[in-house]
């Protein structure tokens, strides 16, 4: 597996980093700490990724935005999307000063998507991996990804694909007939730990 190389250590750091980015957008930050700041200063920290961010609260989804592209560096990508998560994902009203303290963060980084390659529907459902590769289906000018967390919801590989198709504004069975490119990447998650 092609994993990112965050340790769990450098990966919590990610997670705090989403949450003093709220803080700050609320006001109860005039800015990160030296010594944090510090702690973000590895190498790794500072290379492109692409990132999720996550918002849940009372164990349902609060919010969730990110990139599937590593188009700018793991500290600046998981501030905006924290930020986007929090205030810009139309499925929910903006996040609210009061129910900040109550929701939790998780942090995702991926991998670069590689192709897919397969000859029909049959081989396609054998290469998948359920519950290790996130997916992203495009076909036309059509395109839309599940990361792999979703293999929770929908562990059939032809019920996850036929509701990909669908988040692509495609018909569910476009995967079987019209062979659309599939491309596949791995996650590291990050937890925020329970207060």
């Amino acid at each position: 597996m092609d994993l990112p190389q965050f340790t769990e250590e450098q990966g919590q750091l990610l997670v705090k980093l989403a949450r003093k980015t709220l803080e700050e957008e609320f006001g109860l930050l005039s800015g990160l700490e030296a010594d944090f700041l510090q702690a973000l200063s590895a190498p790794v920290f500072h290379e492109k990724w692409a990132t999720f961010v996550t918002l849940t609260m009372n164990g349902g989804l609060r919010g969730c935005i990110g990139n599937l592209e590593a188009c700018d560096t793991a500290v600046n990508s998981v501030r905006c999307n924290a930020r986007h998560a929090a205030f810009n994902d139309c499925r929910f009203s903006p996040l609210s000063r009061e129910e900040l303290p109550k929701i939790r963060i998780e942090v995702r980084v991926l991998t670069r998507g590689r192709e897919l390659l397969y000859r029909d529907a049959a081989e396609l459902v054998s290469r998948l991996r359920p519950e290790v590769d996130g997916v992203i289906l495009r076909k036309g000018g059509c395109s839309a990804t599940f990361l792999p967390q979703v293999w929770e919801q929908l562990p059939e590989p032809e019920d996850f694909l036929s509701f990909l198709c669908r988040k692509a504004c495609l018909p569910p069975d476009c995967w079987r007939c019209d062979h659309p490119d599939i491309l596949v990447y791995q996650v590291q998650k990050f937890k925020e730990q329970e207060v």
